[in-house]
């Protein structure tokens, strides 16, 4: 975004929602940044900069507002889909291992090694693209998580300390002095006593959106795929077994309309994998997604994608929890229905995924976590009721992912994101193109393939498109082909639908 000077002191002057996140208010006479529907008085316009994200502001050496509460901005989606370029590329990935605990646990030469890039080059690009470095980045989602569990949850300050990322109390006590000039328990409100996580780690908080956000649409589209002893849909929550490292949890999100978020109830042993949950859960229910962007660029693109997205404003493209499970569900899913391919992979879910051992989650449905990639490269999925070619190629990205931990992770470009999972075995273009939308979270990936995109243009339009006449067209629904390929999706809701094939690779 061009953080024009007047442009935002206008938005910050009328405290326009729609601004909110997209940057911070720093105030140099107060030393507080804020967000621009900050209730406070408005300041001079000489007494402000502009940032381009809180970890700019704090790095700049101002301190977040306790008013407006910076950690409560919806997530910024600003670098993401604007260029299909190695340099954004190279920071949403950077961004995304930051958020997941990357620096928590290692250096800054370790993150740069994943990348592929040199420490210059993404300080470069950091300072370009954010506004801050990266280890700036790191640290300021620590104090903001901390101080969203401060402000949402009773655990004691020891919990929430492990829980945002801090690798000690001392550093953690360090931090919130610099930051507020006060310790980090004078941040707590109320005089209800703690309540300690617990053995299962118990603990709820928001993850803000910006609106809207069709969750209908959403848990529609995860009920229907929702697979039997590791899913569950009730009373407009979902809720699923997870694992991490080898440690068994569970998630259950809802959606809390007033607050412009989702609820999120996490029961996981080990606190300190949950900025790694958040980040996973913010990438599955596609978080930073700015509909209002997306829906402008779409709708001016033609007439069936103004009347698809004014029909479904706040579309999100669903992801997934892990990307081995999903790349099992998309060759599960290849040339047959979506009931089919959850029956599928409830079948392997059995078999071979290991049982979960907590008793609370037993009682809400949940009996099973998906199985590792190890357990599935050593199984014999023949008696999984499928094609042996099919079955091979399960066992052949088992095995690929074993040796290439991050074959799933996104590419520096989404055609080389492509070339690689191309390059295995029994894939094709569809079930790539499935991979990189909801697990790379490329949102300019588009199976022109699948039958269900060319089903829903004949239904909208009365002529059904082939793959390439389809693929032409989405031409000019770039960058948002995959928002594109949702809404279209969506338009097909009756239960005829629901079992259409899911894509054309080949058996």
């Amino acid at each position: 975004m061009n953080l024009d000077h007047d442009n935002c002191y206008r938005a910050l002057a009328s405290r326009d929602a729609r601004f909110d996140g997209r940057f911070f208010i720093a105030v140099k006479t107060t030393g507080i940044y804020c967000r621009p529907i900050c209730p406070a008085r408005t300041p001079k316009s000489e007494n402000v900069v502009f940032m381009p994200s809180a970890a700019a502001a704090q790095e700049s050496g101002f301190r977040p507002c306790l008013r407006c509460r910076p950690e409560a901005a919806p997530d910024s989606g600003a670098w993401r889909g604007v260029s299909n370029s190695g340099v954004s590329h190279t920071v949403t990935r950077a961004l995304a291992l930051i958020e997941a605990g990357e620096l928590d646990s290692a250096d800054l030469a370790s993150l740069c090694s994943k990348l592929g890039v040199g420490e210059r080059q993404l300080r470069r690009l950091f300072a370009e693209h954010v506004g801050a470095a990266p280890n700036a980045v790191a640290q300021t989602r620590r104090v903001l998580l901390a101080k969203q569990l401060i402000h949402e949850t009773r655990l004691p300050l020891t919990e929430v300390a492990f829980a945002a990322g801090f690798g000690s109390i001392r550093r953690f006590n360090e931090v919130f002095q610099q930051m507020f000039a006060r310790p980090p328990s004078a941040l707590r409100h109320g005089s209800a006593p703690d309540c300690s996580a617990g053995p299962q780690g118990e603990v709820s908080l928001l993850l803000r959106y910006r609106p809207p956000y069709d969750w209908p649409a959403m848990l529609g589209f995860l009920a229907a795929r929702a697979i039997p002893g590791m899913e569950t849909v009730q009373a407009d929550t979902y809720t699923r077994s997870i694992s991490l490292n080898g440690v068994q949890g569970s998630v259950a999100i809802s959606h809390a309309a007033q607050s412009k978020a989702l609820r999120v109830v996490v029961r996981f042993p080990n606190l300190a994998a949950l900025p790694a949950i958040i980040a996973r859960l913010r990438r599955m229910f596609d978080l930073a997604a700015d509909p209002a962007v997306i829906q402008a660029q779409l709708s001016a693109a033609c007439p069936l994608m103004a009347a698809l997205t004014a029909a479904r404003p706040g579309l999100r493209v669903p992801g997934n929890w892990d990307g081995f499970e999903l790349a099992m569900r998309a060759v599960l899913g290849q040339q047959i229905t979506v009931g089919a391919a959850i029956k599928l992979a409830g079948n392997m879910v059995r078999q071979y995924g290991e049982p979960l051992l907590d008793i609370t989650a037993n009682q809400l449905g949940l009996s099973y976590v998906f199985p590792s990639p190890e357990r599935i490269a050593a199984a014999d999925l023949s008696t999984l009721g499928m094609p042996r070619t099919r079955a091979a190629t399960l066992s052949g990205v088992a095995s690929a992912l074993l040796t290439t931990p991050q074959l799933l992770d996104a590419g520096a470009s989404l055609d080389e994101s492509l070339a690689k999972l191309l390059a295995l075995a029994g894939i094709g273009d569809w079930t790539a193109q499935y991979i990189a939308i909801r697990q790379q979270r490329e949102p300019d990936a588009f199976p022109a393939g699948d039958v269900g995109l060319m089903q829903a243009i004949a239904r909208l339009e009365g002529s059904r498109p082939s793959a390439k006449q389809l693929s032409e067209r989405a031409l000019a629904w770039r960058p948002w082909r995959a928002y594109a390929a949702q809404h279209l999706w969506q338009s097909l809701t009756s239960e005829a639908a629901v079992e259409t094939p899911l894509g054309m690779d080949a058996a």
